[in-house]
């Protein structure tokens, strides 16, 4: 039997009862989440005012916008940095262990993301260029912490709660999400209240007091706190027993790790039982036949249904203020002072938050020991594309007044069943399914192939949502296919998002060795040595 095969230590591990450090691993790990989430969402929150601040034409009937070449630096920057820390965090985790890796990608946001708040000089060239700057580095240590926040806590869970624990952590982003549109509603509220300006179209130069430079700073600069707070028991958390005992042969070692930890009894013989030598066929490496033969498949479905689950759900989380402009939600830019606008768009963004983001992620909590990944992942694509055609096929009728409510509950919905589904789903299964000593480099490949969906669909929507009509379009930009078709292409990425779901395995109630077919290795080394009673 498999169970009898494994490593005692990791048996321990998998049966062992859920304890306080389960939980203290889960806010330590989701706090960098938390972090992640807040930084690289806020950014859509201040665009607008920053095109007014820095690019305002004097004379001009509309207020200044960034130009698209900016927009899309200081949105795709930190997702450039985000794919880079992942691939390379990823492949760092699995040569040096999680834990000496951990701290570097939190301090690396810490100090990025105070320094995103400060600028070089006073002209908007140098303001932007200091913002993008730092927001690629920032960008850089959020992308190590998805693998390595992953497949930490699944190296530390019990394979009865594995799935949720993962989902806790990344759960997390819901909350950072909703913490920045929180803060820009009250930085912009406080500032709007002490600086009382007129909107665009009866004063353009008051409309932005110049207090409103700190605005977009202020709310840029708090990412740095939850990290900060985290960081020295970030550093304390010991090595996972699966690294130490699988990757760095030294089975003694975890077991007085894990002992302290979760205060699992593992005696010195059972300990022991580890650390044979293993053969050549467990050494099989990442671009190896036999790694394509075992998991070829598994890498490609995980990947694939990021990316095309990130097409989806970046383009319309980053650039969901268009969105609410289109339908009539947010009222014409020229209405409105800068901070008038900007506390508008941070409420409607955080309504979406609260009633469809944050629910959908700790309904996977929930359920995804019960239902599984699988069962999960598909219903999330098939009723995100669902959810999708219902608002691109009557999308005129959304946009008549008096419908706007419809349509915000059926785009809350897409953002529910993406987090009830194959945006949480797509994180846990990669830490999951693939051998020790390559699943940090695995998961973070997926993760890297879902930030290029993110770019894909990001700027991708940027620029396909403009209007038709060459003379609707947002300032800069060139005429697109409109967001009603937009939505078409969205919702048919999720439907391929849907058939790729089937190349993944089911992992609940499994053990990761079992997953990964660790045991069928662990079971030849081991035999006369470590035949244990099952638990």
């Amino acid at each position: 039997m498999a169970g009898e095969q494994q490593l005692q230590v990791l048996n321990a591990l998998d049966v062992a009862k859920t304890q306080w450090y389960h939980f203290t691993a889960i806010v330590v790990a989701g706090m960098g989440f938390f972090t992640d989430a807040y930084d690289l969402f806020c950014v859509s929150l201040v665009t607008k005012l920053l095109g007014r601040i820095y690019y305002r034409v004097d004379g001009s009937p509309a207020p200044g916008s960034l130009p698209p070449h900016v927009a899309s630096a200081i949105n795709g920057v930190a997702f450039i940095g985000t794919l880079s820390g992942q691939l390379f965090f990823g492949w760092l985790g699995d040569k040096l262990g999680r834990k000496k890796v951990y701290g570097m990608t939190l301090m690396l946001m810490i100090l990025c993301s105070v320094a995103s708040g400060l600028s070089f000089g006073h002209t908007p060239a140098s303001v932007m260029a200091t913002l993008c700057f730092f927001r690629f580095w920032l960008g850089f240590g959020i992308g190590g912490d998805y693998p390595l926040s992953a497949t930490i806590m699944s190296e530390y869970a019990n394979k009865k709660t594995r799935g949720a624990f993962i989902a806790a952590v990344f759960a997390m982003q819901g909350f950072g999400i909703l913490a920045g549109g929180l803060v820009s509603i009250i930085v912009s509220s406080s500032f709007r209240t002490l600086f009382p300006a007129t909107a665009y179209e009866v004063d353009p130069v008051n409309s932005t007091p110049p207090q409103a430079d700190f605005v977009w700073r202020i709310i840029v600069m708090l990412g740095a706190l939850p990290a900060a707070l985290t960081y020295y028991w970030r550093t304390k958390m010991p090595e996972t027993a699966r690294y130490t005992a699988l990757v760095a042969r030294n089975a003694k070692q975890a077991a007085a790790d894990m002992s302290k930890v979760l205060q699992v009894e593992i005696t010195e013989d059972q300990a022991n039982a580890a650390g044979q030598p293993s053969n050549g066929k467990a050494e099989f490496g990442l671009f190896s036949r036999e790694f394509l033969r075992r998991h070829g498949l598994h890498l490609l479905g995980t990947s694939a249904t990021w990316f095309l689950l990130d097409v989806a759900f970046y383009s319309q989380n980053l650039f969901q203020k268009d969105i609410f402009s289109a339908v009539g939600w947010i009222p014409k830019a020229a209405t409105m002072s800068a901070l008038d606008e900007m506390f508008r768009i941070a409420r409607a963004q955080t309504l979406i938050a609260l009633c469809g983001t944050v629910p959908g992620y700790w309904f996977t909590v929930a359920l995804i020991d019960v239902v599984g990944r699988f069962a999960i992942q598909v219903m999330g694509f098939f009723f995100m594309g669902v959810f999708m055609l219902g608002l691109a096929i009557p999308y005129h009728h959304w946009t008549a007044p008096g419908n706007h409510v419809g349509f915000v509950v059926l785009y809350g919905l897409t953002f529910f069943f993406a987090n009830f589904g194959p945006n949480s789903t797509t994180f846990i299964v990669p830490a999951e399914i693939f051998p020790a000593r390559l699943r940090s480099t695995c998961h973070g490949i997926s993760a890297a192939s879902g930030k290029l969906g993110a770019i894909a669909g990001g700027f991708g929507f940027l620029y396909l949502a403009q209007s038709r009509d060459p003379g609707k379009t947002d300032h800069g930009y060139a005429a697109g296919i409109g967001v009603r078709n937009s939505l078409f292409i969205l919702a048919g990425c999720n439907l391929l998002g849907l058939l790729f779901t089937f190349l993944v395995p089911e992992s609940k109630g499994k053990s990761l060795e079992e997953m990964s077919g660790e045991n069928e290795v662990i079971g030849a080394e081991a035999t006369g040595y470590n035949r244990t009673v099952p638990v």
